[in-house]
């Protein structure tokens, strides 16, 4: 049975915040507590001995990171830029830079990761999940650079983690929440938008979502995916073409961004209250079409949540020291749990 940090805690008699602060190598724990609580994670085999003798470049110094995240309007990339900056700030042991840029461009990208110089013991960074991003991850971490990806996978890469949700999960959950709101046996069009597919994240919820409408619910009938780079004027330029060539559209899952465009695009042929709307991410704009009853729910994932890991999971790796992940999980947001904030 795998350890835990609460373990450790417990056998020591101490809380879990004080063997965090411990194996963080952190001020506020008096000395005979720290040596308490290091024997106490060697005799349970949580660290070894040489997990204590940290490389002396970051053993004592700052943790040197850096961000790669989507430029543009996605709300939840704001959030996940706002909520790194803030929580970063809090802690004494780190430093961090984020770079704004096109993800989707993966020449672009790719020079990005291959121009972070070696002073950067951590990246993390939303990418795509092509051949020379790929290579420029590989690149960095064989120069031991710690990696993780955030929102969106990229497999078959030394990084250290994936932080963010179970896309495929999320696509699932979208086809169920259409399917309840769908009239039972209702023969209709469905649409897909999606930011990107070049984005594994938004692949993997397009089939979880494709999967459990074809076991469920074979009778409705997906009539076109259009891509609208998670940019809400594309969006509703998309929304209203789409809309004219099915007029009778049933609903419309949208993996992305851009739902204000799309919403615009409903309500300028007064079809915000006839076609089931599903959608991801709580923000300003969501909030209220879930109110007016544009949208019918919202898939959410915590940005606050992926930040604090990232951060966390990138400074222990970096120090090498265990960590364990806590993942963000999904959460449904319909027009009567609309969050305080």
């Amino acid at each position: 049975m795998r350890l835990k940090i609460i373990d450790v805690a417990r056998e020591a008699g101490v809380s879990v915040a004080t063997v965090d602060r411990v194996l963080n190598d952190r001020d506020g724990v008096r000395a005979r507590t720290r040596e308490i609580v290091l024997k106490t994670a060697r005799q349970l085999g949580y660290i070894s001995d040489s997990a204590e003798q940290l490389d002396d470049s970051v053993a004592h110094d700052i943790v040197k990171l850096h961000f790669i995240l989507p430029e543009g309007s996605n709300q939840f990339i704001r959030r996940l830029h706002d909520h790194i900056e803030t929580l970063a700030k809090r802690r004494e042991s780190i430093s961090v830079t984020i770079t704004a840029t096109d993800t989707i461009n993966a020449d672009l990208l790719a020079q990005q990761l291959r121009e972070i110089t070696p002073d950067i013991h951590g990246v993390g960074f939303v990418g795509i999940d092509h051949p020379n991003v790929r290579q420029a991850t590989k690149s960095l971490a064989d120069r031991g650079t710690k990696i993780v990806t955030l929102a969106s996978d990229i497999h078959n890469v030394p990084r250290v983690t994936y932080i963010g949700i179970d896309n495929r999960a999320a696509g699932r959950l979208a086809g169920y929440l259409l399917k309840r709101f769908m009239p039972p046996n209702n023969i209709g069009k469905v649409a897909l938008f999606a930011g990107s597919l070049s984005y594994r994240g938004h692949e993997e919820r397009e089939m979880g979502f494709r999967n459990l409408l074809m076991e469920e619910t074979p009778y409705l009938n997906i009539v076109q995916l259009r891509e609208m780079m998670d940019e809400p004027e594309k969006a509703y330029l998309e929304a209203s073409a789409l809309l004219d060539t099915h007029p009778d559209l049933s609903a419309i899952y949208n993996i992305g961004a851009g739902n204000a465009g799309i919403a615009k695009a409903l309500k300028e042929r007064s079809l915000d209250q006839k076609i089931v709307f599903i959608g991801h991410e709580i923000a300003q704009d969501t909030q209220e079409l879930l109110l007016d009853g544009t949208i019918d729910a919202i898939i959410d994932q915590n940005p606050r949540v992926e930040a604090r890991e990232a951060l966390t999971i990138l400074e222990h790796a970096v120090r090498n020291q265990p960590f364990e992940f806590h993942p963000p999980r999904l959460q449904v947001i319909l027009r009567e749990n609309i969050p305080d904030s």
